[in-house]
């Protein structure tokens, strides 16, 4: 008999209501294991411990944090190659994108428990004489952590970290179709000097486990990674309850290749930004905006690319291409190329499902050509291995062109020119720009965020963590 794997309440690990089995993407037939699912009363249990832990954890000693932290980064780092591969198993992306993701991990815990010894308060003179001002950062409190699947321990990490490192206690709700990688952090964090209830791990639905969440008057705040449409749900929960939000949404990035871009350079970014991690990323540029001048011969040369990439078990060495993580993102992937197919748009490789040795949700490698920004598939985040040209004359219509988008998290541009280089990075309207770089793939020590519907609230990662995890408080003192 499978062996479920238990919620962690409390610093006990619980059984839940039910469970969900994991499979492996690239091998249906590959069960990873059966993963407890969360009752509501269950999501009231962990707050309550939650907000004994957090007075605990807050009167805590900063070494004691410090250790704690680089405790859970050692380990992480020391077990990549176990924990990547359990990570390509469960989500689908390649074995060394599973292992650097881990390594990534180790990073952030390692990070934050720099930021802990960082003394973040500060004292100034009053206007008054006689009179000192000291500013002071707490911890907000109990911090509910609602995690996608396409990253299933960096996004959870870069929210989970910070928000140990300055005193909060955490309920870490990750998402259903990825638990494994959710419990194995989950299993590390146990066995560290934690106060009961400083962190809690409820696996379970987002309909059940993060409605409950979401609504409770008695968190804190609720850092959340996902849709759109979820988000605006969460924003507006929260904020009946004034409970602090944090919200990274969707996305429609794109990449600029310029008139003077190196073609070769410009079809590594293309690539790397739009099919890396099969375009499960919200950093994919999904829009490639090229001017005429390089238009066909940006193409000829990106399609050539694309007949080299091998696409299979994520697991297997020389696979550059995993699976869609499940069933119905495949469909949804495969649906939007029917779609954009009757929009007129023109199907220049792939978009095929493709059959491999084991059965798995794989499916080409997909590009189209003569798209417009007003078409569906150009407006909308489609999340998967799938990109679409959009030609213009020159830069000031591809800028435009970038712009005209209801999102704004990434953009990038390949070009020699310093000039246009200088203007893009002011007059891209989003929250990171890339200057001869994919749009894929960001640093852990500086902020990240998008403009528009792509983000709401502080910023997360690097040091503007603080922002959201941390209360002001100005203290006047008289001598």
């Amino acid at each position: 008999m499978t062996t479920v794997k238990a919620l962690y309440i409390g610093n006990e690990w619980i059984d839940g209501e039910g469970s969900v089995t994991n499979r492996n993407p690239s091998d249906t037939s590959d069960i990873i294991g059966e993963y407890a699912q969360a009752s509501k009363q269950q999501v009231q249990d962990a707050i309550s411990a939650a907000r004994q832990g957090a007075k605990a954890w807050r009167e805590s000693g900063l070494e004691r944090r410090y250790s704690v932290l680089m405790a859970i980064g050692d380990e992480l780092i020391a077990r990549k190659d176990e924990l990547g591969r359990l990570l390509a198993r469960e989500e689908g992306k390649t074995l060394a994108e599973g292992v650097g993701e881990v390594y990534r991990s180790g990073q952030f815990f390692h990070y934050y428990a720099a930021e802990v010894l960082r003394q973040i308060d500060e004292r100034v003179d009053s206007v008054r004489p006689g009179i000192g001002v000291e500013v002071y950062r707490e911890p907000v409190g109990v911090v509910g952590v609602i995690s996608p699947w396409n990253f299933p321990l960096a996004t959870a990490v870069w929210k989970i970290a910070p928000a140990l490192a300055f005193g909060n206690a955490v309920i870490f709700k990750p998402a259903n179709l990825v638990p494994a990688s959710a419990w194995a952090l989950t299993e590390i964090i146990s066995r560290q000097d934690l106060p009961k209830g400083a962190y809690n791990l409820l696996m379970g639905s987002g309909s059940q486990v993060g409605d409950a969440l979401i609504h409770s008057p008695e968190i804190d705040a609720v850092s959340f990674t996902g849709s759109l449409e979820v988000g605006k749900q969460v924003a507006a929960a929260t904020a009946a309850n004034l409970v602090k939000c944090q919200l990274e949404m969707g996305s429609k990035n794109a990449l600029i290749v310029a008139e003077d871009a190196d073609l070769d350079l410009a079809v590594e970014a293309a690539f790397a930004g739009a099919y890396s991690g099969t375009g499960q990323k919200c950093t994919a540029s999904s829009r490639l905006i090229v001017v005429e001048a390089l238009h066909d011969r940006f193409v000829e040369k990106l399609i050539d690319k694309l007949k080299t990439i091998r696409v299979g078990n994520a697991l297997e060495d020389g696979v550059q291409l995993g699976p869609a993580v499940d069933a119905r993102q495949l469909e949804s992937n495969l649906a939007w190329i029917e779609r954009a197919k009757q929009d007129g748009a023109r199907l220049a490789f792939g978009g095929e499902r493709l059959a491999r040795d084991t059965e798995g949700y794989f499916m080409a490698p997909t590009l189209f050509t003569d798209t417009t920004n007003d078409m569906a598939i150009n407006r909308e985040e489609v999340f998967g291995p799938i990109a679409c040209v959009i030609k213009v004359r020159n830069y000031e219509e591809a800028i435009a062109t970038l712009n005209d988008t209801k999102f704004g998290l990434t953009a990038g541009i390949i070009t020699d020119s310093l000039k246009i280089a200088s203007d893009f990075k002011a007059r891209a309207e989003t929250g990171c720009v890339m200057v001869n770089l994919a749009t894929a793939g960001t640093d852990y020590h500086v902020p990240f965020g998008g403009r528009k519907a792509s983000s709401f609230g502080p910023r997360e990662q690097g040091r503007y963590a603080r922002e959201f995890y941390t209360v002001v408080k100005t203290c006047y003192v008289k001598a």
